[in-house]
């Protein structure tokens, strides 16, 4: 009998605040060179430690880290890529009412996924400190491409964007087969760029660009099925979009309707971790693509960006909504984004954090009885 994929009714993005004996370890590392790699990794394992014992105490089934390793989301796992590179500018990319640190992506030699990938280490880390089901999330296939200039591609290979897109595929399904070789068997990838394509502003400067929108959401999800479609059949794949999130800002607007029918069929995507906690998001409507089966929505009615706790009455309302455009038994609840994309974090406390994951449980077993 085939072992049964990994996939729950509550659950959330990946990342969780920062607590102070990090941020305080990390500027001594990184800022001040007052304590060794050996000396941080301690400081991080031990609040690991305390991240899965709270996300266990909670009631969920799934943990991860809490990114706590990790400066970016996105850049940290980017930049151990054979071929990539960060580099540091005068600006930084502009989000609504905050700027990000002014790092950018830099494809500098031919693509690859190297054997010793540090996340490789930091999965197996999480997996000895928890009995509950090991997930981490890194960044997906479209984030080499989106936010990387022109200019910043090096290789002549990669001036034919087809080429580029295809040793992109390859990494990525390199990446696939290392983390299952380690053990993982939940697997998420952060294609937060499906969701900024849904942004009119966004789609006129691709235009203007010359580059068509809908012509590379469907290069996108081609790369994210070619990257995944290899992968045995008990590990699962998740994918998770937002529209920005750093100290509780956010980027781009728009409905999901210009991608949803592309991510939906065209990516074997098994769980889709939607941002749906502001009007921002749009309209639920665009459910009704998502085809009958076991794949799964986790509807991120939780917000991430301030404190403010919404109830269980509430969320229900919002999956009675829900539920006129896509069967109840193929959605999940989630929060909307993870609560520290960046290690500077979204502006709530710890104990509001930890509420709304008690509210995810709380939510679950009302809705379906359970957690899993």
């Amino acid at each position: 009998m085939a072992t049964p994929k990994p996939v729950f009714r509550a659950d959330h993005v990946g990342s969780l605040l920062r607590p102070e004996t990090v941020k305080n370890a990390r500027k001594a590392r990184f800022e001040t060179d007052t304590i060794d790699p050996k000396e941080l990794a301690r400081v991080e394992d031990d609040a690991i430690r305390t991240a899965v014992d709270m996300q266990q105490a909670v009631g969920l089934k799934a943990v991860t880290d809490g990114e706590y390793r990790r400066s970016f989301w996105h850049y940290d796992f980017l930049e151990h890529l054979t071929g990539f590179e960060l580099v540091a500018r005068d600006k930084g990319f502009q989000f609504h009412g905050a700027s990000l640190r002014p790092i950018y992506p830099v494809i500098s030699g031919i693509l690859d996924f190297p054997p010793d990938h540090p996340m490789l280490e930091h999965y197996s880390f999480l997996a000895s400190v928890t009995q509950a089901q090991p997930k981490i999330s890194i960044p997906g296939p479209s984030c080499c491409h989106f936010r990387t200039a022109l200019e910043d591609i090096g290789p002549s290979e990669y001036q034919d964007q087809e080429a580029l897109f295809a040793d992109i595929t390859r990494v990525y399904a390199k990446a696939v087969k290392a983390f299952y070789d380690v053990g993982c068997r939940y697997l998420q990838m952060d294609d937060i760029f499906f969701a900024y394509l849904c942004d009119p502003k966004i789609r006129a400067e691709k235009g203007s660009q010359g580059v068509d929108p809908d012509w590379l959401v469907k290069r996108y999800a081609a790369m994210m099925q070619g990257a995944i479609k290899e992968r045995p059949d008990d590990m699962t794949i998740a994918m998770h979009l937002c529209r920005g999130n750093f100290q509780s800002t956010w980027v781009a607007d728009g409905a999901y309707d210009p991608v949803a029918e592309a991510i939906f069929t065209q990516t074997g995507i098994d769980v889709f971790f939607l941002e749906y906690d502001s009007d921002r998001a749009g309209g639920l409507e665009p459910l009704r693509l998502l085809p009958t089966g076991n794949q799964r929505v986790m509807a991120g009615f939780i917000t991430t960006k301030s404190g403010d706790l919404e109830t269980v009455d509430e969320l229900c309302r919002k999956f009675d909504m829900a539920s006129k455009y896509v069967d109840l038994g193929q959605l999940g609840i989630a929060p909307q984004c993870g609560f520290a994309s960046t290690e500077e974090g979204n502006r709530l406390s710890e104990d509001q954090q930890k509420q709304k994951l008690e509210l995810l449980v709380k939510t679950a077993e009302r809705i379906w009885g359970r957690v899993d």
